[in-house]
């Protein structure tokens, strides 16, 4: 039998990293999904033809309620789970508004103590990497090193 993550093309995601006051936004996926229960950063998969930046935007609109601004880009990482290919593009953003659960089972701000005791997709491993310092130094995604 194949293996089919050779088969099978690689699926590219797209998410928000969105800092506000040392915590950082996180969703719960819904029961029923893939990983359901998991914790991640908002976002979704693009549509054909769509650039990231306009999928990024168009997936907080649908899944949180509100408008963001994508600022830059913050990491990208490649997963293959057992039954899929994962190419995750995370990007930096702000948020307009008061973010609601509207495509997620729910979602909260967590600074960087109560992320690391979250259940979260193993793809968002590197991602954490680079985020839990900046959230530990009280810093946005978006700020320069200094």
């Amino acid at each position: 039998m194949p293996d089919s993550r050779k088969t099978s093309s690689i699926l590219i995601v797209v998410a928000a990293v969105a800092v506000r006051e040392g915590r950082v936004l996180l969703t719960r996926r819904k029961p029923g999904a893939h990983l359901e229960h998991h914790w991640e950063f908002p976002g979704g998969k693009l549509e054909p033809g769509e650039e990231p930046a306009h999928a990024l935007i168009r997936e907080i609109e649908e899944e949180l309620g509100v408008e963001a601004t994508v600022e830059a880009p913050f990491a990208f990482n490649y997963h293959a789970y057992p039954e899929k290919r994962v190419l995750l593009l995370t990007y930096a953003v702000s948020l307009a508004g008061r973010p609601e659960p509207l495509g997620c089972a729910e979602l909260g701000w967590f600074d960087a103590e109560a992320v690391g005791k979250l259940l979260m997709p193993p793809a968002d491993g590197p991602i954490l990497e680079r985020l839990i310092p900046r959230l530990v130094a009280g810093r946005s995604a978006g700020d320069p090193p200094g």
